[in-house]
C-alpha cells in the first residue's frame, strides 16, 4: 500500500499530463478524483498488515459514490474524502469485493463533482496513452501508457485473469483512476511493481480493469458485498520461487496457522494434483468448493514431505464490519 500522505508533494513535471495532448477536458476529468484517508481500529484483522491509517485515492463514479481499491477501506471505522477545492468530507465504507479488489465509499454530503463515466477496459490496447489520475489534478497525475495486459497472481490469495500494467508508475498508486483516451474510467490503481526491461529495473502500476466492476456494482451498492459463494481462504501468503510455491507468511487465526504450516514450507500438491504455479494453485483451490471445504495439501518442510488437510474459511468472517452512520 502507498504510504504517502495528503501533503504538497507533486509528480515531477516531465511525467505530468498536459491538457493539450488529450481529446477530453483533462482538468474536468481529474476533478473527479478525490483523496481518501481511512482510520482502522488497532484490533482489526488487517491492522498489522495494512496499517491503521491508509491514504490513497478514489474516483467519483455516481452522485456521492466513490470507487477505490478495497485495501484502503477494509475494516475502516472512519473514512475522510479530500476534495480538490480543499473541502474534507466524511464518507461511509459502503463495501468491498475481495475477488476483484474494488471498494465503494458513500460520501456523507454533497460532493458537487461530476461522476466519471465507466469505459471499457477490454477495448484498451497495449501502447495506448492513458492518464493515471491522482487526487489534486495534473500535478498529482501521471501521463502513462499501457505496457501489457496479462494474468496477475497476488500473494494474498488473489488472482486476476487479465490485469493492466502501466508505466511510468504513479508514486501514490492506491485507488488512482486509469483514464482512457475518451476521458472515461477504465481501471483502478492497485499496486506498484518492479520489472526488468532492457537490462534495468523500472516501476509499473498494476491496475484492476473496470470491466470487472460492472457485474458486481449493483450488489456492492445495495448490499456492501457481492452475492456469490465465498471462496475458500487459507490465510497463507505464498510466492513462486523458480518452479516451487513457497509459503512466505501465515495469517494469524487462519486455517494455515491452525494447521501449523510455517514460513518456508513448499506446497507440492493440492488434492494430489501437482502445483505448477501460484495461479494454478488458486484455481485448483477455489475449484474445490465454497469456503468451509477441506483442502488437502502435500507440503515439504525441511526435508520432510507430508500431507495435511486445512479446513478453509470465509475471510470476511474475520473482518470488522463498516461502522454505521
Amino acid at each position: 500500500m502507498a504510504s504517502l500522505t495528503l501533503t504538497e508533494w507533486k509528480v515531477p513535471p516531465a511525467f505530468q499530463p498536459r491538457a493539450g495532448e488529450y481529446a477530453f477536458d483533462l482538468d474536468r476529468v481529474l476533478s473527479s478524483v478525490v483523496g481518501l484517508h481511512s482510520i482502522v481500529a488497532n484490533d482489526a484483522f488487517t491492522a498489522e498488515t495494512l496499517g491503521t491509517e491508509r491514504v490513497g485515492n478514489g474516483v467519483v463514479i455516481e452522485d456521492g459514490l466513490v470507487l477505490t481499491i478495497s485495501y484502503l477501506i477494509t475494516e475502516a471505522e472512519t473514512v475522510w474524502l479530500h476534495l480538490g477545492d480543499g473541502r474534507v468530507m466524511e464518507g461511509h465504507a459502503l463495501g468491498f469485493d475481495a475477488v476483484t479488489g474494488f471498494g465503494l465509499v458513500q460520501a456523507l454530503g454533497r460532493l458537487e463533482l461530476s461522476p466519471l463515466p465507466l469505459g471499457s477496459s477490454s477495448a484498451a490496447k497495449i501502447g495506448d496513452r492513458v492518464v493515471i489520475g491522482g487526487a489534486g489534478g495534473r500535478t498529482r497525475s501521471v501521463a502513462s501508457q499501457i505496457d501489457v495486459k496479462q494474468e496477475f497472481a497476488g500473494y494474498w490469495e488473489y488472482l486476476l485473469d487479465e490485469a493492466i500494467f502501466t508505466s511510468p508508475a504513479h508514486p501514490n498508486w492506491g485507488g488512482t483512476g486509469l483514464i482512457g483516451s475518451s476521458g472515461d474510467l477504465i481501471g483502478i490503481g492497485s499496486l506498484q511493481l518492479e520489472q526488468e526491461r532492457g537490462g534495468r529495473s523500472e516501476h509499473v502500476n498494476m491496475i484492476v480493469p473496470i470491466d470487472l466492476l460492472k457485474p458486481v456494482l449493483d450488489d456492492l451498492r445495495r448490499f456492501g458485498s457481492v452475492n456469490r459463494p465465498a471462496r475458500p481462504w487459507l490465510g497463507m501468503y505464498s510466492t513462486e520461487v523458480g518452479d516451487r510455491l513457497v509459503v512466505i507468511g501465515i495469517a494469524d487465526k487462519g486455517p494455515a496457522a491452525r494447521a501449523e504450516l510455517k514460513t518456508g514450507d513448499v506446497i507440492l500438491a493440492i488434492k494430489g494434483e501437482k502445483i505448477t504455479s501460484q495461479a494454478a494453485f488458486y484455481r485448483k483451490l477455489w475449484a474445490l468448493g465454497a469456503a468451509g471445504v477441506d483442502v488437502p495439501l502435500t507440503v515439504h518442510h525441511e526435508g520432510v514431505t507430508f500431507d495435511v488437510v486445512l479446513a478453509s474459511t470465509d475471510r470476511a468472517k474475520l473482518l470488522k464490519g463498516p461502522r454505521l452512520h
